[in-house]
């Protein structure tokens, strides 16, 4: 059995070439996805804002019967 030196050479320059390109692909593509993305909608707000939001969707069920169909025609459930 005869091991090619110059081949395997080849081999493994072409896997850390293939390496290099991928780890330069992806770490675009997360730069371009951080530059493209939209704000967190969940992020703490900034200077006088007020986040509202109703913690409980429990209590919802307690109320009558038009918020009950109102609940399920505004979030369909």
């Amino acid at each position: 059995m005869v091991l090619s030196l110059r081949k395997w050479l080849s081999r493994i320059l072409f896997v850390v070439i293939f390496t290099l390109l991928l780890l330069i692909v992806t770490g675009s593509y997360r730069f371009l996805i951080d530059a493209i993305a939209p704000v967190h909608p969940y992020r703490t707000p900034k200077g006088d804002a007020l986040k509202v939001f109703q913690s409980d969707p429990a209590a919802v069920e307690k109320g009558s019967l038009a918020d009950r169909l109102r609940w399920f025609y505004w979030y369909g459930e």
